[in-house]
């Protein structure tokens, strides 16, 4: 049987706007992206190639047309200001997976936007995705990114160690996990 590949959302809050990855978001990307700032926990190097941001833009659409998983841009309703992105990827359904992944900007940092965000985008990859887990993982030193995760429902499962090293830094990550019984 042959898995449809569902459209990515436009899903709106009281505060956001999550809508699909284009094009006119590049320069936004390459902002957020190429700041060794924003990216100190990330799991890949700050972007130094001005390519990358249209490299992303095109990634997200092939993720949703093949299905693995879908990107969204998260702007303030208010003003239409770009704030970061959140992702469902590694979608599997017969696993009934996915894995959560989201990235702000500095200036958007300690509003509670993220976790809106990224709680409506589960709301809706539950629903559509039929999903009984989801996964996310955030470096050990990423304090602020595991609050996010638990007010979210995730559950700390482990650690692992030494699982990351980007540019010669060696780091931990935790791995969180959401049942969909255990939803709030």
């Amino acid at each position: 049987m042959a898995v449809m590949s569902p459209a990515t959302p436009t899903l709106v809050t009281e505060r956001l706007r999550l809508r699909p990855v284009e094009d006119e978001d590049g320069d936004f990307l390459w902002e957020l992206m190429s700041s060794p700032f924003v990216l100190r926990y990330w799991d890949e190097p700050p972007w130094t190639d001005l390519s990358r941001a249209q490299r992303f833009v095109d990634q997200s659409r092939s993720a949703a047309s093949e299905g693995s998983g879908t990107r969204v841009m998260v702007e303030r309703v208010a003003d239409g200001a770009r704030l970061g992105w959140c992702g469902v990827s590694s979608w599997d359904p017969t696993f009934r997976s996915a894995e959560l992944t989201l990235c702000f900007g500095e200036a958007s940092w300690g509003h509670g936007y993220a976790t809106e965000a990224a709680s409506a985008l589960l709301d809706w990859a539950y629903e559509v995705l039929d999903l009984n887990r989801v996964q996310a993982m955030a470096d050990t030193r990423n304090t602020a990114c595991g609050r996010v995760l638990h007010k979210l429902g995730f559950v700390h499962e482990g650690t692992l160690r030494e699982d990351c090293v980007v540019e010669g830094v060696v780091s931990d990550s935790w791995v969180f996990g959401l049942l969909a019984r255990d939803r709030t």
